[in-house]
């Protein structure tokens, strides 16, 4: 029998300021405004009131994430949780669909950076940005998550004085152009013309900007006090990153109300020349791009992670992929593997690779509320405080917002991840022999 504690392991450095900063960069806050005409379009004109609905499911998934991850202080997020709530074939597949957001992200990131870089240095190509991108971010990743986190401090209070200024700068635009009354206004929450359904499409493209509140539910290993800090850290992450979005586009929706843009793509470059001049249109590009960085740098340490819990428990070659570095104490081979990965960015465009993402992550948003469900009612839970609101109500609430947003995604998003979770099940199906014996475990 080995030693398990001669074995490799993740090292715990992580207090509640360093998950909180790590998932917000991972949001990255900014990216509200560099999708914003995209959403108030799709939306049509109702941002603000599409975030805030997002909002609501999110935050009621954010406490089934919470109680998940004081009752299985591990990483893995919802691949572990519905492996240990229901058994391993439909964890597996859980997994499956969580790497659609979480394997691909990364390169959504990276490919979104580069192409605001393009137009604003339009001489030096696009791949250069991408490549460089990926060695820097991977290299910070390998050498550790501390030193990330550390340098996620910066670009974090980088983006949030940005974002705090452009809100400024809104509101005093608005103020100078409507009167005080202006700024009070309900509209951006309120259409009356405006159906539902067209919010609620705007909510599902809107969600994409929450996906890392459950990211850091992946970094559970290497947190001082996970039962206690990590449940905290996944609520706050999702209520301050709402509350900077629904904040954010609604000031927007005050200076420039209308769908009515140059380019639907840069919409907010815009409204910041209108509401800031040349120089704060200087200031807000670089702002972007380093929450670009920064949400690079969680994005690719996440599915780092998740990669490694599914290798430990021998879902994929344990050799390659539970593999902890000696001395960095970092799944670096994980690490590495996201950013060959990222590499598909130089052959794809924006559009094409953010299409599919969110069927992974509403799929395993509702997986882990069924999950808190499962458990209440098995009465073996152990938790004195998931009482009937707790681990009935709510996670029920959340698991049908989630399924609304599921079938809100356009018609190509529905298909592709479909596409996918059949590929899932077929190597499912392969590595347990048709189902007749259940994939690898082990106990943690």
């Amino acid at each position: 029998m080995q030693d398990t504690e001669a074995q490799p392991h993740l090292k715990r450095t992580l207090g509640l300021p360093s998950v909180l900063l790590f998932g917000l960069a991972y949001m990255a806050p900014l990216i509200v405004y560099g999708t914003y005409g995209v959403l108030a379009k799709a939306s049509d004109d109702t941002a603000a009131l599409a975030y805030l609905l997002a909002l609501i499911a999110i935050a009621f998934t954010a406490l089934s994430y919470g109680k998940l991850a004081r009752l299985y202080p591990v990483a893995g997020s919802a691949y572990t949780y519905t492996r240990k709530t229901f058994n391993a074939h439909l964890g597996f597949m859980i997994g499956w669909a969580t790497l659609l957001d979480y394997f691909f992200l990364p390169m959504v990131i990276w490919l979104i950076g580069a192409a605001y870089l393009n137009a604003a240095f339009p001489t030096v190509p696009t791949w250069i940005w991408i490549v460089s991108f990926i060695v820097l971010t991977s290299a910070l990743n390998i050498v550790g998550i501390e030193l990330a986190a550390r340098f996620n401090i910066v670009l974090m209070v980088v983006q949030l004085a940005i974002v705090a200024l452009f809100v400024a700068l809104c509101w005093h635009y608005a103020a100078a152009a409507a009167g005080p009354g202006g700024i009070a206004m309900a509209e951006p929450f309120f259409k009356a013309h405006v159906p539902l359904s067209s919010t609620m499409a705007g909510a599902a493209i809107a969600a994409y900007s929450y996906l890392g509140f459950d990211a850091v539910s992946t970094l559970t290993e290497e947190t001082i006090d996970p039962k206690k800090n990590m449940p905290r850290a996944i609520l706050l992450i999702a209520l301050i990153g709402g509350a900077i979005f629904v904040v954010a586009s609604y000031t927007m929706q005050l200076a420039h109300p209308g769908v009515d843009f140059k380019d639907t793509d840069s919409a907010a470059f815009e409204v910041a020349k209108t509401i800031g001049g040349d120089i704060f249109v200087s200031v807000f590009l670089a702002g972007l791009i380093l929450a670009q960085f920064a949400s690079g740098i969680s994005a690719q340490a996440s599915v780092g992670r998740l990669l490694y819990a599914m290798g430990r428990d021998e879902i994929l070659p344990k050799r390659i992929f539970g593999f902890i570095h000696p001395r960095f104490k970092t799944p670096a081979i994980n690490i590495a593997i996201a950013g060959i990965v990222g590499l598909i960015a130089l052959k794809l465009d924006v559009a094409t690779s953010t299409s599919f993402i969110n069927f992974g992550a509403f799929l395993a948003f509702t997986a882990v509320n069924v999950c808190v469900i499962r458990i209440y009612l098995s009465g073996n839970h152990g938790d004195r405080r998931m009482g009937v609101i707790g681990g009935l109500l709510f996670p029920l609430i959340g698991a049908i917002a989630d399924l609304w947003l599921l079938v809100s995604l356009e018609k190509t998003a529905l298909v592709l991840g479909a596409i996918w979770f059949a590929l899932g099940l077929v190597y499912l199906c392969w590595i347990t022999r048709l189902f007749r014996q259940p994939p690898p475990e082990v106990v943690i």
